[in-house]
């Protein structure tokens, strides 16, 4: 890390260069992702037709190889759980206070029919997390079984101030196992507690997500029902906790050393009544390859989910359709911009992988599923490259790393960088955890060198200030919601910029004969060389 960060910190000698791939045809393209006759785009609604329909068309025109099962369409079979009718209450002190859904709670269940849970007793587990090297166990001396497992947001040092093993203010993988935990020790329930700040986002996000169906990937058989599963707002969580004689920044500390142990919280009850429906759909990674010279040396891949969140009843009257312009038809579009490019130079001496995913929303179940089951070898995948950009951004000085430290392909990211007079930065938000939150984490987990990065907030028009600003309003307005909306005054310079900086490290990937690996302390290092010996010198 110590000898990577001066790459990552180089400052470019000249201006940004002008951008290798068009930032007007990437904002075409999104203008028509996110019209309203692509429905929002949601997978297995009646955008993913259009959707598909228009992806395929772009592939064939552009020459790419069909690899899907049918043609280009990766079949992916998935798992839906719909909430039919919820309803929900808590008791404190003897007051019942009914929750509604999508106001002071967000919460489905995977128990499928009717099920209930009446007066059950709620037990705080600080922020849930177990882990055993570091001597966390909140659920040391305390019985869960039948009750209801309440947490906080993110990780014991995500506000601690300091690294307590978990990475400061990095989002860790351990946030990720809460609910597991809680299922694994019988609990009936889990809930967090909603804070903007360690979750990243705000409270609206979750509300007016709150009736979209569960997904999960069918491998053939239903996991195994847990029972009401979600968040309470912020407010809720901190009356709850009163209750029990906690207060909720002491709470907080409490739960930042590794000798905190749940306890019950006295005069507190949960009760609930959920109708639950489970139907088995199939949905579809859209698959294209460009064919390299040389059939025996392996592969790079492209990737970016095509799917947003639809249309949905739920939502206000006045709009009820997520179009997804941001998330993801930048990333969509800067995709098709870079296999354009791709197309019309001479042919590398890899092949190409672009994929399209599915359901990345609903928990990287597109990407999943093809990591499961490539269109070519991931032992012989040289690099993968995510497009997922977080906002629009114009022409800016700066491209943002997500996940430092982790390869030595930052430093060539940096080197390519410079030559377009842009410089890598370090990603600032690190409690977000988005490192673990998009599709390149799947191919990771297999063992697949990638670097993931967006266009950085330091604006040529503006600096880093404007950037902010943007990326803050986008995240507290529109992240998800219904005004993710296309923007005829968009300048789409700098996603044109990440994509044009994509193409050129991919680029010199495949026409090259190394194989990037990771830094050896990471454990995708050891995924990785499992697979050695397919890989050719």
């Amino acid at each position: 890390m110590k000898r990577l960060l001066p790459l990552l910190l180089l400052t470019a000698a000249t201006a940004p260069a002008p951008p290798i791939l068009s930032p007007d045809r990437i904002k075409a393209d999104i203008r028509t992702l996110s019209a309203d006759d692509f429905h929002g785009r949601g997978p297995t609604q009646p955008g993913e037709a259009v959707m598909l329909a228009f992806l395929e068309k772009r592939l064939a025109d552009l020459g790419l190889k069909p690899a899907g099962d049918r043609g280009y369409r990766q079949s992916v079979p998935l798992l839906r759980w719909t909430r039919a009718r919820a309803s929900f209450s808590l008791t404190l002190g003897g007051t019942t206070r009914v929750l509604t859904p999508g106001v002071e709670i967000a919460a489905s269940s995977r128990i499928i029919g009717d099920a209930a849970l009446t007066d059950v007793p709620v037990v705080f587990v600080g922020y849930g997390v177990v882990e055993p090297r570091l001597g966390y166990d909140p659920y040391r001396g305390v019985d869960v079984r039948g009750k209801v497992v309440v947490a906080l947001a993110g990780d014991p040092d995500v506000e601690a101030g300091r690294d307590l093993g978990f990475g400061a203010r990095a989002s860790s993988p351990a946030a990720r196992t809460k609910l597991a935990e809680a299922q694994k020790r019988g609990a009936a329930a889990f809930f967090q507690i909603h804070d903007t700040f360690p979750s990243s986002y705000p409270w609206l996000q979750l509300a007016r997500g709150d009736a979209v169906p569960g997904y999960a990937l069918d491998a053939g058989s239903v996991p195994a029902a847990f029972g009401v599963r979600g968040t309470l707002r912020g407010d809720i969580g901190i009356a709850l906790l009163k209750q029990g004689g906690l207060d909720y920044a002491a709470a907080k500390r409490a739960a930042q050393r590794a000798d905190f142990a749940g306890t019950e919280l006295k005069g507190a009850r949960f009760s609930a009544n959920t109708s639950v429906r489970l139907d088995r759909v199939v949905s579809h990674n859209i698959v294209g390859v460009l064919p390299g010279t040389d059939p025996a040396a392996g592969s790079i891949l492209y990737g970016a989910h095509w799917d947003a969140y639809g249309e949905n009843a739920f939502d206000p009257p006045a709009d009820r359709i997520r179009n997804g312009a941001v998330d993801n038809g930048t990333g969509t579009a800067t995709l098709l911009e870079i296999a354009r490019a791709f197309a019309g130079a001479p042919r590398p001496r890899r092949s190409v992988v672009f994929a399209l995913w599915t359901a990345e929303e609903k928990g990287l179940l597109g990407a999943s599923w093809y990591a499961d089951h490539p269109a070519l070898p991931l032992a012989t995948t040289a690099a993968q490259f995510n497009l997922d950009p977080h906002v629009v951004l114009g022409r800016t000085r700066d491209l943002e790393l997500i996940g430092v430290g982790r390869t030595p392909l930052e430093a060539d990211l940096a080197r390519i960088a410079a030559t377009q007079g842009l410089r890598i930065v370090p990603e600032e938000n690190t409690e977000a955890g988005w490192y673990y939150r998009s599709d390149h984490f799947a191919f990771a987990q297999k063992g697949v060198p990638g670097v993931y990065f967006r266009a950085g907030r330091d604006l040529v028009e503006g600096g880093a200030a404007t950037g902010e600003r943007i990326r803050a309003r986008y995240n507290a307005q529109c992240y998800h919601q219904t005004c993710d909306a296309f923007d005829a005054r968009w300048d789409l310079t700098g996603a044109a910029q990440e994509g044009s900086v994509a193409y050129a490290l991919g680029r010199e990937i495949a026409d090259g004969r190394g194989w990037p690996a990771w830094n050896a302390s990471e454990p995708f290092a050891a995924e990785r060389d499992k697979t050695a010996a397919e890989r050719r010198p």
